[in-house]
């Protein structure tokens, strides 16, 4: 599957999908092992409590077959667990609708109730949830697996220029991670130093600037625009704290 290039096992959205269908596909899988195990009819519509729903031997098979295909799912990939938890989800969602006319007929053959209408409805938005997270909401980064699938472009870890890139920014952090580490542990000689507190210095001044630049899009009043240069602008005469003097 050509998918498959674009969410290698690593990806976090592939762990997402797998976790997603297994542990749903689990909590099926028993709710029909507990049903069966309590020997109710196959086809009766009268069913029997199991976990606050209520359930036939049919429901219980056809929960223990929908567990399975998700936890198969999950143990195959990303891709397939997001398209299969997705499809079971709106297969949830209909079953609701269906149910909610079907329960006081005669054509009741899973036997349910009203709590199991409301759990379908629940577990139906739920699935889809988890199944077109991060590849149909709004607002996806260019980065994003499926919008690279969908404009045909190559996977991210196979993109020479976002490899470069990636590789340029590690080497660009590289040395700056050295002289912090050095600092932390206490072995960096004045230059790291000097580096370190330089580059505290321009954080400090980029976060000034971006405070400013909020007070003045908001329409701040000016002596609101000051506090973001000054650190205790913000205090009242009476409130501004006080430095403590040194002893004696």
């Amino acid at each position: 599957m050509r998918m498959d290039r674009y969410l290698p096992p690593e990806h976090p959205l592939n762990r997402f999908y797998r976790v997603a269908a297994a542990v749903f596909g689990a909590c099926l899988m028993a709710f029909g092992v507990l049903g069966l195990a309590n020997r109710v009819p196959l086809f009766t519509t009268d069913g029997i409590d199991v976990l606050g729903l209520s359930s036939n031997g049919l429901l219980a098979v056809v929960s223990i077959v929908v567990g399975a295909i998700l936890v198969g799912a999950a143990a195959w990939g990303g891709p397939v667990s997001s398209t299969t938890t997705a499809a079971i989800g709106v297969l949830f969602f209909l079953s609701g609708l269906v149910n909610l006319v079907l329960i006081s007929t005669s054509w009741n053959i899973f036997a349910f109730e009203m709590q199991n209408v409301v759990f379908s409805f629940v577990a139906g938005l739920v699935l889809m949830f988890f199944g077109f997270y991060g590849r149909v909401s709004g607002g996806l980064p260019q980065d994003n697996p499926y919008v690279r699938y969908r404009h045909h472009e190559p996977p991210v870890q196979e993109d020479p220029d976002s490899v470069l890139a990636d590789e340029r920014r590690i080497s660009e952090l590289e040395p700056m991670c050295n002289d912090e580490m050095a600092v932390a542990e206490g072995r960096a000689t004045p230059e790291q130093q000097r580096r370190v507190a330089a580059e505290r210095m321009r954080h400090l001044r980029q976060e000034r600037r971006r405070a400013y630049e909020h007070y003045r899009e908001s329409h701040r009043t000016e002596q609101q625009e000051i506090s973001a240069q000054n650190l205790w602008a913000d205090f009242q005469d009476g409130e501004r704290p006080e430095k403590s003097s040194p002893a004696g």
